[in-house]
């Protein structure tokens, strides 16, 4: 009775009969497709924070990810600039099997920028299915179902059913095996499923639920910096009202216990065929938090819980650098209004400073770890605390200096990429750092960093060693250690300032290339050993040629790229340079001879 004959012998009778006799997922305008497989993510993926704003080039791209029913935020974007034609060129050229057709890979049958459901085709938990934007692509890891004449209302109808129990049941049946590690949810298998004919009061009931759910799920990610959701720090989210974790958690349980009632009435089974069903389904989903942590882990995804003193220590880290908003924090803003779940996703996150909104600090892109400097970071962070009226927690420097870069980069991390936006740029010794905001970079930022911070902190430093030299042997002990001490900073300032001056004259980043290649040329001046080893290893791919595709390339090695363009359309599309391209000339087809009589040719 179950589609490809799964050893389910325990199953009850009804389970199996509604195969038969209950219409498939994919029927009565219910359409489920694949997604696109971009051939090298790297390239053609970025995370939200880290591009520019150019909507026509980067669309939010759904990719699977953990487990996470209803909601989940879309944190990555793709280039699917001219209905994704670089990378079309860059498939093409990887596989020449496919013989210029490039929709084997990239789907184009597919309900692209439409609202729809989407989940993780391979997981080591349950299915989950939540609601995708409009405006989105996604990928193949990540299918989506989508309703050819929709509303709202019937695609939220149709996902509570999906994470009904009784659904989650029809699908488990049609599994190869019942090991947790490795879970395929393919689109075969949701096509499959059946899905009960839906009265128009249950409709509206179950769309009425599931706006609720998704509600209560975004508020709980309302704490989360890089969520398109985010509103203000876990420590500080309280002043907003609505957000109680524990009362949340217990009202999600109770809206899907009413969604499950619903649908097991819908599909028809008797109240003995749920109690077994829902005990099982219990079951599943206390294992289902570690499982989703392991398949976060596999993807990058950080899913573990933020500590409330870091969290909002970064929060002041980024209302400092302009790009959170200290109001909501003090009232005197008004939280925006929620979005609908099939909205399009918002270019800032109600969190974010508004264009147009002075921020808490006036700066030039740079900010600095120096006691005394009117753009110091820590004294901005502690100013931050007492305006919001926060306890400043006990050395605010020492925390920044030794563990902020670190929490940083795990916490701006998704799917494999690594992005951090606050970069810490030292001497030798960390003794004096520049933090430079990469939303704000550009090809005169380290020009900034010499005339406005270290020239003049090299002056300053340049002056006190000098009185202490002209002291001569009239020197204490402790006028020793200092004078010292500042002639070892002298020369580390100095090594700063050498280093960006070889550096500044070439440097133009580009945002469109994204954070690591941006920050490459700059790892010898990051002492965060994994991260500046990422870096160093990006430059050497970039001056190997790895990445012409990048700007930065074109910036360096523009005769090798340019060169490159004439046979390599992908790249000629990514620089503009597609009157370059030389399409090569046709194969001619080769005659098949025919073999002669008794013997070979």
């Amino acid at each position: 009775m179950v589609p490809s004959s799964p050893f389910s012998y325990w199953e009850a009778q009804c389970f199996l009969e509604a195969f038969g006799q209950t219409p498939p997922f994919e029927s009565n305008g219910r359409r489920i497709f694949k997604g696109a497989a971009t051939s090298d993510n790297f390239r053609f993926v970025r995370t939200s924070w880290e591009c520019s704003a150019d909507q026509r080039l980067w669309f939010p791209y759904a990719k699977g990810g953990g487990y996470s029913p209803v909601y989940s935020d879309v944190p990555l974007l793709v280039n699917w600039a001219n209905n994704a034609a670089e990378m079309e060129a860059e498939v093409l050229k990887k596989y020449p099997y496919l013989n210029g057709d490039a929709d084997w890979v990239l789907h184009r049958e597919s309900y692209y920028l439409q609202p729809g459901i989407t989940w993780p085709a391979r997981t080591t938990s349950q299915l989950g299915m939540r609601a995708m934007p409009a405006g989105a692509v996604f990928g193949h890891k990540g299918p989506a179902a989508f309703l050819e004449e929709h509303n709202d209302d019937d695609l939220l109808s149709l996902l509570s059913v999906c994470i009904s129990a009784p659904f989650l049941r029809l699908i488990g049946l049609q599994l190869a095996a019942g090991d947790a590690a490795a879970r395929s949810y393919e689109i075969g298998t949701v096509q499959r499923t059946p899905i009960p004919d839906i009265s128009t009061d249950s409709k509206h009931l179950l769309a009425v639920l599931g706006r609720e759910y998704w509600r209560l799920k975004r508020t709980l990610d309302t704490i989360e910096e890089t969520s398109h959701a985010f509103a203000l720090p876990g420590a500080l989210r309280a002043r907003l009202g609505d957000y109680d974790p524990p009362a949340i958690e217990a009202e999600l349980a109770r809206i899907q216990s009413e969604i499950d009632a619903i649908a097991f009435d819908l599909y028809g089974f008797s109240e003995a065929d749920r109690t077994t069903v829902q005990g099982s389904h219990v079951e599943a989903n206390q294992g289902d938090v570690e499982a989703s942590r392991d398949e976060e882990s596999e993807d990058d995804d950080s899913a573990t819980p933020i500590d409330q003193t870091a969290g909002l220590l970064s929060w002041a880290v980024g209302v400092a650098f302009g790009r959170f908003d200290w109001r909501l924090a003090t009232g005197e803003r008004a939280t925006p209004a929620e979005p609908e779940p099939f909205e399009p996703l918002p270019a800032k996150s109600p969190g974010m400073l508004p264009d147009g909104t002075a921020p808490f600090h006036a700066y030039a892109g740079i900010l600095v770890d120096d006691r005394g400097h009117p753009h110091d970071l820590a004294r901005l962070i502690e100013e931050i605390l007492v305006r919001v009226e926060v306890p400043v927690p006990e050395d605010v420097r020492r925390w920044l200096q030794r563990d902020f870069f670190a929490f940083h980069l795990q916490r701006y991390s998704k799917s494999r990429r690594k992005a951090p936006i606050y970069w810490p740029l030292s001497t030798t010794s960390g003794s004096y750092t520049l933090w430079v905001y990469y939303p704000s970079l550009t090809s005169q930022t380290l020009y900034t960093a010499i005339n406005d911070f270290v020239e003049p902190k090299l002056k300053q430093v340049g002056g006190d060693v000098t009185v202490l030299r002209n002291m001569g042997s009239a020197r204490t002990r402790d006028d020793e250690k200092q004078f010292e001490a500042l002639q070892a900073f002298e020369l580390e300032l100095i090594e700063l300032r050498d280093t960006l001056l070889k550096l500044a004259p070439t440097y133009n980043p580009n945002h469109d290339d994204g954070v690591q290649i941006s920050a490459a040329p700059l790892w010898p001046l990051f002492r965060h050993k994994p991260w500046q080893k990422v870096l160093k290893d990006t430059w050497a791919k970039l001056e190997k040629g790895d990445y012409d595709w990048a700007h930065l390339a074109m910036n360096y090695w523009p005769d090798r790229v340019r060169e490159k363009c004439k046979t390599d359309k992908s790249l000629a599309i990514a620089h503009g340079l597609e009157d370059l391209y030389i399409e090569p000339e046709a194969k001619p087809k080769k005659a098949r001879g025919k073999k002669k009589a008794g013997g070979d040719e």
